[in-house]
């Protein structure tokens, strides 16, 4: 009896070990550091956080917020930018009754606004100062934001930024790219106006500066006497394929 006794107690603790152990690689995964040539552990929450981060930087947004060649009618010259905040598009007038349509993200509640500014400058990969009051709102919530932020891939502007000027002084509200794309036809933004990285970089390729840009608000009369889109121009499937 005693030594069946020793047996089952060595049996248990055998068994605790192996739950101890099996827990403990469930929530540790080794990996191979490549900048130090050493194997790391890392913590599970830590592995999937990072996956979850890169699935949604990989998700894009809504196709109705992908780019598209449209029929417009417009009193806009061509080479006018036209944001509709209300529908989450940006409109690059090209005449002839045509525009390329951007999906965009616009001011939450409280931060929209519409009027006629024009494109100031431009920069490429640019760096983020935060507005005083920005700083300041996010101060209240606990978050502490950089007093400048170095142009990147993680940069909150993105790839390409244009700067709104109203009567020859920055309005600071922008036209700019986002890494965070599955944000594009949302209201997410402090009032400016994101897009993908990719259509950033296209639009910027043909806005000058001075380029005249047309903001209608989310609420009011809304594109009435600004524009009207008047349908989607079908793809040429075979100009797409051997160019043209």
């Amino acid at each position: 009896m005693q030594n069946w006794t020793r047996w089952a107690g060595a049996g248990l603790t055998a068994i605790m070990a192996l739950a101890v152990t099996g827990q403990a690689s469930a929530e540790d995964v080794r990996r191979y550091d490549h900048a130090t040539n050493k194997w790391v552990t890392v913590s599970a929450e830590r592995v999937a956080a990072r996956t979850q981060g890169r699935a949604l930087a990989q998700r894009g947004p809504a196709a109705e917020y992908h780019r598209r060649q449209v029929r417009i009618e417009t009193r806009e010259k061509p080479g006018t930018i036209i944001v509709d905040s209300q529908r989450k598009f940006l409109y690059f007038v090209e005449g002839n009754g045509m525009a390329t349509r951007y999906g965009v993200g616009v001011g939450r509640e409280g931060f929209g606004w519409s009027g006629r500014m024009s494109v100031g400058r431009k920069a490429e990969w640019p760096g983020w100062t935060p507005p005083p009051s920005m700083i300041k709102r996010e101060r209240a919530k606990g978050r502490i934001l950089p007093a400048h932020m170095k142009g990147g891939p993680a940069n909150p502007l993105g790839a390409r930024a244009m700067y709104l000027y109203r009567g020859g002084r920055d309005s600071m509200f922008r036209i700019h790219g986002t890494n965070q794309p599955w944000t594009i036809g949302q209201n997410m933004s402090s009032g400016c106006i994101r897009m993908m990285n990719q259509d950033v970089e296209h639009l910027y390729e043909r806005v000058p500066n001075g380029t005249k840009v047309v903001v209608i608000g989310p609420s009011g009369q809304g594109p009435k006497n600004v524009y009207a889109e008047t349908g989607i121009v079908r793809e040429n499937v075979i100009a797409s394929i051997f160019g043209g």
